[in-house]
């Protein structure tokens, strides 16, 4: 791969338009609200369907893991060249092709009639969505230019996103509770619809100058690599340590540090790596991960879990979420206004160990944990969660020069996607290893349902459906226990990983402010 230089693309003059009044920039803000609930939305809403899924589709506990991240996992790979697209030809633009593409996916992904179907939508979903984002915060910062009106609106926007991935599964388990699980997919619908007839009106048309060329390998270079990465993570969990996980991660890794390498040498680079020179901003988008991180592995076994193993209906299983959602919101626009008293290092930490605290909660029964107790971690891991992204998010926009902002924004929505994978692989992958050696299955089940119940709980349930009563009794029991024994483990791993976020926060945001 040779480097390349590049001529700059001359935009028109009108692109960058003046700032709107104060009303039509509040306004404008609640348009941009609805791509980012409706981004962050999409990567959690499947987990309250994932019952009805094995039941349904009948997938591998690879296969089901595959449906939640790849969504994610091509949004993370495209964010910063679809970025980078929109600078050249509009973020306006951008934001109402991406719409529409988002809405016709969502219907083919409503009515998939396989598991590599639905898979194969959910990859449609991420390059459409990546089409969306770096668009927001882009317009966001083009429209409020006022450093308090702007760290208002970006606690709004954090909290919309934290928000959304906690909406997923609430309102999942409602469509759920009266139609069938595709139907979590057709929420896109009405919500592009009213995004395509507001967006003309109150978004201003906005983009760079001096447009910058995309470099298509070094996007090949960025999903290879993160898929090989994900795909080791993936083996690990289902086989162990084994020649396919070790050649896959040695494959990301290298491809990794190429990538990285093609950056520093071109003269237009896919991301600034010269932006990670500022601690302040590095730690903010790894705390960026983290939060994420915490979140959707969270919400991935909570989900299961509440419906699998405590017995409730979609519905009713949702609404525990809800003081969680609740807290997310208030939090983020909390943490806005006391980081004008506070130092912003003492509010993202101690936003971090609540969400700890959370996970420990969870950790301390073993994963056999009453309703209560687990609506009351769920509250801790998002209150920390809404209140950590806020203020993370502004310190990585002002941590840079103003001319670096969209390539700041692209980083930190990039962190955000990567979280999220590597929340559902890593956590995710961790509970379906500990349920797949510890669930012990009745003598006579045949092998294809044999290969069901011992990779997922929602498989092992609808097996027994099929079975008599003792042998089913036996074998949900089985896969309960083994379920929560490995929640508790990952739990324990979750708190780790976030007192780690903690870590970063008090060594790197020690003088941001």
């Amino acid at each position: 791969m040779t480097d390349t230089t590049h001529t700059p693309v001359e935009l028109p003059p009108q692109v960058d338009a003046n700032p709107l009044g104060k009303r039509a920039r509040w306004a404008a803000l609640v348009v941009l609200m609805l791509p980012v609930l409706l981004v962050a939305i999409d990567n959690t809403v499947l987990n309250f369907a994932l019952p009805q899924i094995s039941e349904a589709l009948r997938p591998s506990g690879t296969q089901l893991l595959w449906a939640i991240d790849i969504y994610p996992l091509v949004l993370a790979g495209l964010l910063v060249p679809m970025g980078a697209t929109a600078d050249r030809f509009g973020r306006r633009r951008m934001l109402m092709i991406g719409s529409a593409g988002f809405a016709a996916v969502s219907l083919l992904a409503a009515y998939a009639p396989s598991i590599e179907v639905l898979i194969g939508a959910r990859a449609l979903l991420g390059f459409f969505g990546a089409m969306l984002m770096p668009s927001t915060l882009s317009l966001l910062r083009h429209v409020f230019t006022d450093r308090d009106e702007r760290r208002t609106a970006i606690a709004v926007w954090a909290a919309g996103f934290g928000a959304g991935a906690a909406l997923g599964p609430i309102v999942g388990g409602f469509l759920l509770e009266h139609a069938w699980w595709g139907s979590v997919f057709l929420i896109a619908v009405p919500v592009l619809v009213l995004l395509l007839l507001l967006a003309p009106v109150f978004l201003p048309e906005s983009g760079d100058r001096h447009a910058r060329p995309i470099d298509l390998a070094s996007v090949v270079l960025v999903l290879v690599a993160m898929t090989s990465l994900v795909l080791a993570i993936k083996t690990v969990a289902k086989d162990g340590v084994t020649t396919l996980a070790i050649g896959t991660f040695a494959v990301g890794l290298v491809l990794g540090v190429t990538f990285v390498r093609r950056q520093r040498r071109l003269v237009y680079p896919m991301i600034e790596m010269s932006l990670f020179r500022h601690g302040a901003f590095s730690g903010a988008v790894a705390i960026n991960l983290l939060s994420v991180f915490a979140m959707v592995g969270f919400l991935f076994f909570a989900s299961q879990d509440l419906q699998l193993v405590h017995g409730l209906n979609p519905m009713r299983a949702s609404l525990v979420l809800v003081p969680g959602v609740v807290g997310t919101i208030a939090a983020g626009l909390l943490a806005a206004r006391l980081v004008r008293r506070v130092r912003p290092v003492l509010v993202v930490a101690g936003g971090l160990l609540l969400s700890a605290s959370g996970y420990l909660m969870v950790a301390a029964g073993d994963g056999g944990t009453s309703l209560g107790a687990l609506m009351a971690a769920f509250v801790l891991v998002a209150v920390g969660v809404g209140g950590a992204e806020t203020i993370s998010n502004d310190l990585i926009l002002s941590a840079v020069p103003a001319d670096k902002a969209g390539a700041a924004s692209a980083i930190s929505e990039t962190a955000y996607e990567v979280g999220s994978v590597l929340g559902t692989a890593v956590l995710g992958g961790l509970l379906t290893s500990a349920y797949a050696r510890n669930v012990v299955l009745p003598e006579g089940v045949a092998a294809a349902d044999a290969q069901a119940a011992g990779e997922t709980l929602g498989g092992a349930v609808e097996v027994a459906r099929s079975l008599p009563p003792g042998q089913a009794a036996e074998l949900v029991a089985s896969a309960q226990a083994a379920f929560t024994s490995g929640v508790g483990l990952t739990s324990l791993i979750g708190a780790v990983l976030v007192l780690v976020a903690v870590g970063i926060a008090l060594s790197t945001l020690r003088r941001a402010r």
